[in-house]
């Protein structure tokens, strides 16, 4: 997953091998070459937090365009270096086509990451970009480039149950008068028995 997702751009740890079953990856740091913080542990101002939130939302969708979702996407899964976040800790990383569960981690992922920008950017507060990214999704027109506004309408009002099955009862009405034809097409253009069967 790691490979996968640098190969797309998405900022995350460098993997260099695994040795007796051990990862080995590259140390993010910060200034000092310790450690970098934990988005959770940093604050901001709103410019960065717009900036920051902007191109999480990025490696989001460019991880969804590769397949692939976190599942478990937090401020305490993104390291923040120099040059911005880095996405961390991916053993659990879903496979968007095969779980159906996938919206559902999706969303909460970017509902996750959205209000905790928030704090920091107010005005990201409710908007549902989640839905949105995975609205894309399902209809084939997500790609990286694309330009998300937050803005989500659910589907008006609940499923219309009796227009529904009065569908299902007009098809099958429908099915049902094709056979009948079909059945008297083919009586009618049948040859009459021949005469000793007639006896």
């Amino acid at each position: 997953a790691l490979r996968r997702l640098a190969n797309v751009g998405v900022r995350v740890p460098e993997t260099y091998g695994v040795l007796d079953g051990v990862l080995l990856m590259e140390l993010i740091t910060g200034d000092d070459g310790l450690e970098a913080p934990r988005l959770g542990e940093i604050a901001m101002d709103r410019e960065q937090a717009l900036e920051d939130h902007a191109i999480m939302l990025g490696y989001i969708v460019a991880m969804l365009c590769e397949g692939l979702i976190h599942g478990d996407l937090s401020p305490f899964n993104v390291l923040v270096d120099p040059y911005g976040p880095v996405i961390i800790d991916l053993p659990q990383a879903i496979d968007a086509s095969a779980n159906n569960n996938a919206r559902a981690f999706l969303i909460r992922d970017v509902t996750t990451i959205n209000e905790y920008y928030a704090e920091f950017a107010p005005e990201l507060r409710g908007l549902r970009y989640g839905e949105e990214i995975w609205a894309l999704y399902e209809n084939g027109d997500l790609h990286p480039e694309v330009t998300l506004t937050g803005a989500f309408e659910d589907p008006d009002g609940p499923a219309d149950i009796d227009a529904v099955l009065a569908e299902i009862q007009a098809t099958l009405a429908e099915e049902e008068a094709r056979r009948e034809r079909a059945a008297a097409d083919e009586a009618e253009n049948s040859e009459p028995p021949p005469p000793w069967l007639e006896g």
